[in-house]
């Protein structure tokens, strides 16, 4: 229930320092990791080799970080925990050009306003170390102490004068799993330093310095995740600004059901950021299920001046100067790498993040698959208009789709590609819904349906970007029943539904007519009816009636899906010959646009095992 508002004018006067230093802590402390955080990146921008990191019930009762780094002069130990006081930045024209981890300046005075606080350092020049000790609003004065070069600074009883924040701090175990992986985080980014975590005489982390950046992705995130994971890299320079991406992203089967495995790094810094997730989830559309994410760690390099650090209290948050162009790298490098890579899951069934059975990307499967964008333009260019892919001239009103039963063939001398390498016998169908055959990695079964749906998709995707699709006028409308709700969306879809070659007028209050028809699903005996009402229910709290890309490629999956062949439809031996052939030229055609797998593999390993011949 709300408070009467105080009748009595109160005057404003400026807030005691302790109270400002203990909002300030709001931002920058929110629980023990964010401490670690904070004092992890100061070693770093230190010059640390080598940082530990020392935790009590979980950070609650200490946070203990100690680094080799330059240290801290003592004429500078009372500046160090005065607030906005920094080393890092002199003027405010240097926060566009922060290339630092930490620059606030009140990270110290906020930390010591909650915690009782103590720094030991000692710079090379100095034949000793000194200690200063703060807590609250007292600060003592800096005392000499013993103690290499370097710093250790100690944050005990964690919100021991604020104890509401403090009752809100998950169990040790929770808040010593987020001070890993703060650790984890930061780690990735820099490799030449040793990192360790430990509580009560138990490491918890330990992650030796590297020279190589693919190592420190592998000890972080998990050796067991090297067979799954492919390299990606780009590097794109327009006018001033320009980004480099470099990083490991999982392949389709080791996606996860959140985004905490989908890692991006900045300059150094780990952000989450919309635009690099987004670039990310699109490189992998059609690749993996809804709902479910990625697993990658990208590290993106760029100008300090193209993006802006100072728009998160924490830094955990970024903005680019050029938000395009830092999406189109990402997106092509990531989508490119997939590209290049042999996508057909093993036998195993998905793993679990760090939890994975031996597995085996097949050798020279880049060498195989980096031919994926000339053969799809091969394939448009010269198809004769049987299959899927468009021609680029000379094209029959609609491509030939199996279940038609025309039986027809390409002509001599088409084009045709092999599946992930040459395939050593034709394919069979068992239960009239599953593919088999053989390459020179083991045996591969393929889902009928879903090869077929990629493969449907890839062409009406190739034609609509051409030209609407070929329409086919009722002549008599087939009228739907819709909620008001849906028949407000009406002019919103007119113009995807052109694109589609689908027509849906209003016939009445509630009452929508189908005018004109797919020619495409009306010969795959697509309902009409079904169709537009399963659009008007998609549309209905989506963006379908935006008419972007994401909407198209939304619709043209439900198309896909309605027209392609079904599990348990019979094939004649030439229908499974061809659709085998167009698996080889059509684009990521090992899922099907809903990211479900079309084909899976059993390794000569996988056969071996099965019948205990290892």
């Amino acid at each position: 229930m709300a408070t009467d508002a105080p009748t009595t004018r109160r005057p404003i006067r400026a807030l005691p320092t302790l109270v400002a230093n203990q909002i300030a802590a709001g931002e920058v402390v929110e629980r023990p990791a964010s401490v670690v955080k904070e004092l992890v990146e100061n070693a770093l921008d230190a010059g640390a080799s080598r940082i530990a990191v020392d935790l009590e019930a979980g950070g609650a009762d200490l946070i203990r970080v100690t680094d080799d780094g330059i240290g801290i002069r003592a004429s500078e130990l009372l500046l160090a925990v005065a607030p906005h006081a920094t080393s890092k930045i002199d003027r405010a024209e240097d926060l566009t050009g922060v290339a630092t981890l930490g620059f606030r300046g009140e990270a110290l005075a906020s930390i010591a306003s909650v915690s009782r606080l103590t720094i030991v350092t000692r710079t090379a020049d100095d034949e000793a170390s000194w200690s200063l000790s703060a807590q609250g609003q007292e600060i003592g004065e800096p005392r000499p102490a013993a103690g290499p070069v370097g710093t250790t600074i100690e944050a005990r009883d964690l919100f021991f004068n604020t104890p509401a924040r403090r009752a809100f701090l998950r169990a040790t175990t929770a808040e010593q799993t987020r001070c890993v992986e703060v650790v984890r985080e930061i780690a990735l980014a820099h490799m030449g330093v040793g990192f360790v975590v430990r509580t009560a005489g138990r490491v918890l982390l330990e992650l030796p310095a590297t020279v190589s950046p693919r190592q420190r992705v592998l000890d972080v995130i998990g050796k067991e995740l090297e067979v799954h994971l492919i390299e990606v890299h780009a590097d794109r320079q327009e006018g001033d600004q320009g980004a480099a991406v470099w990083g490991l992203a999982g392949l389709p089967a080791i996606a996860r059901a959140n985004h905490k495995a989908l890692r991006t790094l900045v300059n150094g810094r780990s952000v989450r950021d919309k635009t690099l997730q987004h670039a990310v989830r699109e490189a992998y559309r059609g690749l993996i299920e809804p709902g479910r994410y990625p697993t990658a760690v990208l590290m993106i390099e760029m100008p300090p001046s193209g993006v802006d650090v100072n728009v998160h209290p924490a830094k955990a948050e970024v903005r680019f100067r050029d938000q395009g162009l830092v999406h189109s790298v990402v997106f092509h490098a990531v989508r490119d790498a997939l590209q290049r890579a042999d996508l057909t899951p093993g036998l195993a069934a998905r793993p679990t993040f760090r939890a994975f059975g031996p597995g085996t990307i097949a050798d020279g499967e880049h060498e195989r698959e980096n031919e994926g964008y000339a053969l799809r333009e091969q394939a448009e260019a010269h198809q004769p208009g049987l299959g899927f892919a468009e021609p680029k001239a000379a094209m029959p009103a609609e491509p030939w789709s199996i279940g038609t039963r025309t039986n027809e063939m390409p002509p001599h001398g088409a084009h045709t590609a092999p599946l992930n390498g040459a395939l050593a016998s034709r394919a069979m169908q068992v239960h009239d819904s599953y593919l088999v055959t053989e390459d020179e990695q083991g045996l591969v079964l393929i889902d009928q349906h879903a090869l077929h749906e990629r493969v449907m998709f890839e062409s009406l995707l190739a034609r609509v970007s051409a030209r609407p699709l070929e329409s086919q006028r009722l002549i008599t409308p087939i009228s739907i029943e819709v909620s008001s709700d849906q028949r407000e969306l009406l002019d919103g879809l007119n113009e995807l539904c052109e694109r589609i070659g689908l027509e849906l007028s209003p016939l009445g209050a509630r009452t929508v007519g189908v005018m004109a028809f797919p020619s495409l699903l009306f010969e795959r005996n697509v309902d009409p009816s079904e169709f537009a009402r399963d659009l008007l229910d998609a549309a209905q709290g989506s963006e379908l009636s935006a008419g972007s890309e994401e909407a198209l490629h939304e619709v043209l999956d439900m198309m896909a899906c309605k027209a392609a062949v079904k599990a348990g439809d019979p094939l004649t031996q030439t229908e499974i010959d061809e659709l085998m052939r167009f698996r080889g030229t059509v684009s990521r055609s090992g899922s099907c646009p809903h990211g479900r797998a079309t084909t899976v593999r059993l390794t000569h390993r996988d056969l071996e095992r099965l019948f205990d011949r290892r």
